[in-house]
């Protein structure tokens, strides 16, 4: 299986971003996980990071064809962004959204996830772990209606 992870903006921060709320596992390290669980997991990936909302549009377009699924977090952009959900909505693959912190327990406007609604599915609060739940799920089918 092959899985396209994309991150949103300011994730290039772990580590040193509000570690009250995301911990002190830094970028590269969360890249290192996905990779080793990927691995360990006989699947392949593919992992992007932009600060950038036209961007991430981008790496969408011009990759889901190589792929089986994507995990997505992001970021900010999933309280705001119906151009990235109009574009899950326009792929034929499924996409599971992951949010390191509880998104539930946190401001009010963070409740609100336009992109979760273009998702099959939506992880928060595991911590990094989610990204290899988001995985797990994909391989399973578990996105499956």
């Amino acid at each position: 299986m092959n899985i396209l992870v994309i991150n949103g903006p300011n994730l290039n921060l772990l580590g040193t971003r509000e570690v009250e709320i995301y911990g002190h596992t830094t970028y590269q390290d969360l890249v290192d996980i996905i990779a080793g669980h990927a691995a360990k997991s006989d699947c392949v990936v593919e992992i992007h990071q932009s600060n950038h909302e036209g961007e991430i549009i981008d790496i969408i377009q011009n990759n889901y064809r190589n792929f089986d699924g994507i995990v997505i977090n992001p970021g900010a952009y999933a309280h705001y962004s119906y151009a990235i959900y109009d574009c899950l909505k326009a792929i034929n693959i499924p996409a599971i959204e992951v949010h390191i912190s509880d998104v539930n327990s946190r401001e009010s406007f963070r409740k609100n996830l336009v992109t979760k609604d273009a998702c099959k599915a939506m992880i928060s609060g595991l911590g990094v772990l989610g990204y290899t739940k988001a995985i797990d799920m994909l391989i399973r089918g578990e996105h499956k209606s």
